[in-house]
C-alpha cells in the first residue's frame, strides 16, 4: 500500500523536483526532499491544508511565489524526468522515510548553519546542504502518520 495516491505523471514531477532540489546531495539527499514532497501530500494541515495530490504540492503557492523555487527558477525541473530519480520516487510514494525528514514538511538551504526553528517549526537534523523542520507537536497530527 502506498503511502499516497499517486499516478505516473506524479512519479515524474517528484523526481523532477527531487532532481533539482537535490541532484548534489545523491541519492539519500533526493529521497529526504521527496519524502518531504509525500510529507505535505498527506499532511492537510498547516500551510499544506487542502492540498489533495503530488501536484498540488509541487505547484502550491504561497505568498505570491512557488513553494519550491525549481519550480519557479529551475532548469533541472523542467527537464525529463531520468529513471534513476523515477526509481527513487517511486520509493517515497511507497515506503521511504527516514530522520531528518521522517516527518518534515519544510526543508530548505541556508548557506550557513541550520536555525533551530524555521518559521516557529523545530528543526530536526541537516542532511548535507539542507535543514529538515517538523511540525511543532500538537499542530499537525496527521504528519506523524505512516
Amino acid at each position: 500500500m502506498a503511502r499516497v495516491a499517486y499516478t505516473e505523471s506524479d512519479i515524474d514531477l517528484i523526481a523532477r523536483m527531487i532532481r533539482a532540489e537535490a541532484v548534489g546531495e545523491g541519492r539519500l539527499g533526493m529521497l529526504m526532499v521527496g519524502n518531504v514532497i509525500v510529507n505535505r501530500a498527506r499532511a492537510n494541515c498547516l500551510d499544506f491544508e487542502g492540498l489533495s495530490s503530488i501536484r498540488d504540492v509541487i505547484f502550491q503557492i504561497q505568498g505570491g511565489n512557488y513553494s519550491f523555487e525549481a519550480v519557479q527558477e529551475g532548469n533541472l525541473f523542467y527537464q525529463r524526468a531520468r529513471e534513476t530519480e523515477k526509481r527513487l520516487a517511486r520509493q517515497v510514494v511507497k515506503y521511504w522515510r527516514q530522520q531528518p525528514a521522517k516527518y518534515a514538511l519544510w526543508y530548505f538551504n541556508p548557506y550557513d548553519e541550520c536555525p533551530p526553528t524555521w518559521f516557529s517549526q523545530p528543526l530536526t537534523g541537516r542532511y548535507k546542504e539542507h535543514c529538515y523542520y517538523e511540525p511543532q507537536a500538537s499542530t499537525c497530527d496527521s504528519a506523524y502518520r505512516y
